[in-house]
């Protein structure tokens, strides 16, 4: 009944994604540079950037296509209107010619021969190896070979992967074999800037008193919270369905009550009378959404069918596979239902905390939040030293909450994914948590370890159970709090979601729009409101392997939280949507130089005035590390 996606990655592919990775605004810059474009606009850079993420493509082609498109427009002059004209007319026309061809690519790489002939690579580099070996003389029990290196034979990447790691807990060295720091990140400037406002600009101070008696605890508590690891892999797809199926019913209910509309037709039903239907949105191919792929999936309860639907008399949509609508129309010959109206989704109630004792609606001292998010180290390097930059923060701000969201071992490091490493996943970890506990123990802060799928050691299944800290002292137990992913914290009286997951690049690359006022962000911050889910995204994602039946226990918002963070590759933001503050505090690190990080003013246990809600977030910031 549902649509699935089949993904297949060839090894072309594979070095795309990995040259795409490397792909940053100064790189574009040069290349713009290159054909005499001057662009120091950083809006434009970082348009250009995004446009390169969701549809996979190279700095360099990027330019090449930029300069060919503007040439036959009468030389155009770069700004951000210009090139979202240019993604509309060029970008997803190639993207859809792209998906065209994908299977007889796949027919040309993915064979047998290729495939045994990389094997037997392999074992012949192994075999010479051994060979080499056998030349060597034998080292004496329980003592360590020590490798030969001169000037004109300079120690090789996989010996020094073999050396022992120096003891010192807070030394860069210490979590890698060869820990050689970042050049380019020690070398960054505009340490500290902030590059992203909201709410009060002036007169906040921007640090706490690690008040560690504020309250931070999991939103449901913890017999109704994702607390510990699960069996996966054992989903039918009938249990699939059913999620699926209540998804689409229970929205469409909450629909039709606000809208007052009486009841629901099949879309698939021929009627020659203007009809409401409901149903899930999703795309009559493999390939990416567009505006004549669209079909609209119903419920068994409705007919359990898949129709186009005619979009034409729409002037404003925001749709996205998975999305969950109403829409009214006429479907005359049953084959096509023509949309004339669309009503969205609504949001859930924000939280109300339960009648506070006269002496205790007295107002509170702001609480201070720091929020950050993996990769800790640069792309060039296993030294963490952006992570002790971070709790030099820490310690230097002293805020009473930090957040600190995975990967803290990145599965897509070079040096990772090489093996170029001497100890365990786990051992990394551990010491890299060791790390930030006893580095800010002076500071006081409730500390919250949040997981991603990209963690190397951990479960790779969404939603994600928290990690284990069996090693943790008993004094840091009441300091540190293990949370999944995605979850719904509350602090001081004021409820913040979360996710690791990056929502904002997968919907970001599969939501279509026409004519709406907002910005992408703002339209996907809505559409994870309206939709009431944390990964409202269907099919989700090649990297998130998604368990439906946990997701529909741990994914969905139990209410709209007063602050959203959700960390991406895309652009950093601060922003209010239908009353929640969204947050993109971006990533510690961008490759192999310094990111950003979030930080937030919250009043606790906000109260209404006047009868209407005041949002807690008095000011926040994103600050480059």
């Amino acid at each position: 009944m549902f649509s699935t996606r089949v993904f297949a990655k060839t090894a072309s592919e594979c070095t795309v994604i990995s040259e795409m990775a490397d792909v940053t605004g100064e790189k574009i810059k040069s290349e713009l540079e290159t054909f005499d474009i001057n662009c120091d606009d950083d809006a434009v850079l970082d348009k250009m950037l995004e446009q390169c993420l969701c549809h996979r493509i190279k700095g360099e082609d990027i330019v090449n296509e930029w300069v060919a498109f503007s040439t036959t427009k009468g030389l155009l002059k770069l700004t951000v209107n210009n090139l979202e004209t240019f993604e509309h007319e060029v970008l997803n026309k190639k993207h859809k010619n792209k998906g065209s061809s994908k299977s007889s690519k796949f027919n040309n790489t993915r064979d047998v021969h290729s495939i045994q002939d990389l094997l037997n690579r392999i074992k012949a580099e192994e075999e010479e190896e051994n060979l080499l070996d056998s030349y060597s003389t034998p080292a004496k029990v329980g003592s360590q070979k020590r490798a030969l290196t001169t000037p004109e034979q300079p120690q090789s990447k996989r010996a020094a992967a073999r050396l022992p790691s120096p003891g010192l807990l807070l030394s860069p060295a210490n979590f890698s074999p060869c820990a050689t720091p970042s050049q380019k990140y020690s070398m960054r400037g505009a340490r500290g800037e902030v590059v992203a406002t909201f709410g009060a600009v002036q007169g906040p101070r921007w640090s706490g008193k690690g008040q560690t008696e504020v309250h931070v605890d999991l939103l449901e508590g913890r017999e109704d919270s994702l607390t510990s690891s699960y069996k996966y892999m054992f989903q039918r797809l009938r249990d699939v369905r059913d999620v699926l199926t209540e998804k689409i019913e229970g929205l469409g209910e909450e629909l039709r009550k606000h809208f007052n509309i009486e009841e629901f037709s099949p879309a698939s039903l021929p009627v020659q009378d203007t009809v409401s239907v409901v149903g899930q949105v999703c795309c009559d191919s493999n390939g990416k959404l567009n505006a004549q792929s669209v079909l609209l999936e119903a419920s068994q309860e409705h007919g359990a069918r898949q129709v186009p639907v005619d979009l034409s008399e729409l002037k404003d949509y925001s749709l996205f596979p998975g999305q969950v609508v109403v829409m009214e129309g006429i479907n005359t010959s049953g084959s096509r239902f023509v949309a004339s109206k669309l009503y969205e989704g609504v949001p859930l109630p924000f939280y109300s905390p339960p009648e506070l004792k006269q002496e205790m609606k007295e107002a509170l001292e702001p609480v201070m939040v720091i929020v950050a998010c993996g990769p800790y180290t640069p792309s060039d390097s296993l030294a963490y030293d952006p992570l002790i930059d971070l709790i030099n923060v820490i310690n230097k701000d002293r805020p009473d909450v930090c957040i600190l969201l995975g990967p803290f071992v990145d599965s897509k490091h070079e040096q990772i994914e090489k093996g170029q490493v001497t100890e365990t996943f786990e051992t990394i970890f551990a010491r890299c948590v060791d790390s930030i506990v006893d580095g800010t123990r002076g500071a006081g802060c409730k500390l919250v370890f949040i997981p991603s799928q990209r963690d190397v050691h951990h479960h790779y299944i969404y939603p994600q159970p928290p990690f284990t800290l069996p090693d943790l002292k008993k004094d840091d137990l009441q300091r540190v709090i293990l949370a999944p992913d995605p979850c719904t914290l509350l602090i001081g009286g004021v409820t913040m979601g979360l996710t690791s997951t990056d929502i904002l690049f997968h919907m970001g690359a599969e939501e279509i729009s026409s004519a709406t006022g907002s910005d992408r962000f703002s339209r996907i911050m809505k559409h994870m409101l309206t939709q009431r889910s944390y990964y409202p995204l269907y099919p989700p994602a090649e990297e998130v392997n998604m368990d439906y039946e946990r997701f529909q226990q741990y994914g969905l918002l139990p209410l709209t939280p007063d602050i959203l963070i959700v960390p991406s590759e895309l652009r950093y933001f601060i922003k209010d949507a239908i009353g929640c503050v969204c947050v993109n505090p971006g990533r510690l690190t961008k490759g192999q130089v310094g990111g950003t990080y979030g930080r937030l003013l919250l009043q606790q246990n906000p109260v209404h005035e006047e009868g209407r809600r005041v949002s807690p977030c008095i000011a926040g910031q994103v600050v480059k590390i």
